[in-house]
């Protein structure tokens, strides 16, 4: 099938099946809602629309499940032509086009969108799979939460523990991933668990930072380089940049140099790679077994198939490949939905024009690092902060989600002193959601 099967006098709506509910997929789904000749249906293996920038806030317990998640039946409850179903993707024929789910059922669609996302890439580090805990999903971060929470309550009730790296936590990248989680991890261990673990007042819980680049947050300016070094050192990070992980074991991280770390926590933020099922689909591939595409986001040879997000290779107007960041997915997931409905009128695709939002990084309470624009206007410190939370409310709008109450909570978590996080804590209140996303 090709654009000629969803041209404009057709007079069933055309089944277009958008394969992933990250911020492409619920973003082309947004622009179908509500158009008469398209009927959609979201597949998602959860269900659930995750919002990915704050994971690395519910695996330091600064944030829940519950409050970065959003059920995507009722996010599209209120539109008739759009259908969210919870299905895991297994196979996909692209000159049905068709996909198959892990149940054995089939759907046909006239129209194929896939943004189904990530995975780690472990770059074929020895054990770096089996025991390291990545971070690019809710359930990573939640399992990252309960080992942290776990090794402090190890070390409180026996503290040789801490000698055999009970309280050393690796982080393996130094790019926005990396450095996100190890500042977060380093407020967590030295400002709130001593307050949930007093005995523990006086051990040195140590956060290590590798990287094979010489520096952190690479793609950004050689000032941010070293504003983000300042600021993690200054939260208790140490950095071993240079050097890449030659393997990882359930207690130590053994470094290219030859160091051994011991550890019982390594979080990998080294790299990602298309889902599997990229590589299952058929599609050409190139870097990160990204999906190969065209200027108006459709797959070369297969024009009623589009890869958008992180599955896909998305090419600037310079030829250039785009990063992997939420607002490129959102934004091609909006352009993608326009070709669509360009091909259901009989008009021309147009080639997809991304609007910079510029890069940003998060590194504790009190600093941010951005870069805006095309021209890359460096930002830092609370002007940085404004500039993150700009970007991340315009990717919530995206949900439906209530703006006021991010903002609140992200006002609230910048300034706030971070012992107050201890609360969360407490078991009773650790599995409430702290973001009232109704609320007015």
């Amino acid at each position: 099938m090709g654009e000629a099967s969803i041209s404009a006098g057709r007079h069933v709506p055309a089944h277009v099946v958008v394969v992933g509910g990250g911020f492409a997929g619920v973003a082309c789904a947004k622009r179908l809602a509500g158009e008469p000749r398209a009927r959609v249906t979201v597949l998602d293996r959860t269900g659930q629309h995750q919002f990915q920038p704050l994971l690395y806030q519910v695996a330091t317990a600064e944030l829940t499940a519950d409050d970065i998640q959003f059920d995507l039946a009722e996010m599209f409850a209120r539109h008739d032509n759009v259908e969210a179903r919870a299905g895991e993707v297994v196979e996909l024929d692209p000159t049905t086009p068709s996909v198959t789910l892990a149940d054995g059922s089939t759907l046909n669609a006239d129209v194929l969108v896939l943004a189904a996302g990530a995975t780690p890439n472990f770059f074929r580090t020895p054990g770096a799979e089996q025991h390291s805990l990545p971070l690019y999903s809710l359930a990573d971060a939640e399992r990252i939460r309960a080992r942290l929470l776990e090794l402090f309550r190890e070390a409180a009730a026996k503290p040789e523990l801490i000698d055999e790296g009970a309280l050393t936590f690796v982080v393996v990248g130094g790019g926005p991933t990396g450095v996100e989680i190890a500042g977060a991890v380093a407020e967590l261990a030295h400002d709130v668990m001593p307050h949930v673990h007093p005995e523990l007042s006086s051990a040195r819980p140590t956060v290590i930072l590798v990287d094979i680049g010489p520096t952190v947050l690479g793609p950004f300016a050689t000032e941010t380089h070293e504003y983000a070094a300042r600021q993690l050192h200054r939260r208790g990070v140490e950095l071993r940049l240079g050097t890449a992980v030659k393997e990882v074991a359930p207690d130590r991280v053994v470094l290219g140099d030859g160091t051994s770390i011991l550890t019982r926590l390594t979080i990998w933020g080294g790299g990602e790679q298309a889902v599997p099922l990229a590589a299952r689909s058929g599609l050409p591939q190139g870097r990160g077994g990204r999906i190969e595409v065209d200027a108006d986001l459709s797959v070369p040879g297969f024009p009623a198939v589009y890869a958008l997000g992180d599955v896909a290779n998305i090419p600037d107007r310079d030829g250039s490949i785009l990063p992997q960041l939420g607002s490129v997915a959102q934004q091609a997931g909006h352009w993608a939905g326009g070709n669509i409905i360009a091909d259901l009128e009989g008009a021309a695709r147009q080639p997809f024009h991304y609007r910079d939002k510029g890069i940003m990084a998060m590194i504790g309470r009190k600093a941010a690092v951005a870069e805006i624009g095309a021209h890359r206007h460096e930002l830092h410190g609370r002007v940085a902060f404004a500039a993150w939370l700009g970007v991340h409310a315009q990717l919530l709008a995206n949900t439906g989600a209530e703006i006021r109450a991010f903002m609140a909570w992200a006002e609230e978590f910048y300034f706030r002193p971070s012992h107050r996080s201890a609360k969360l804590l407490d078991p009773s209140t650790v599995d409430k959601p702290r973001i009232d996303w109704s609320s007015s």
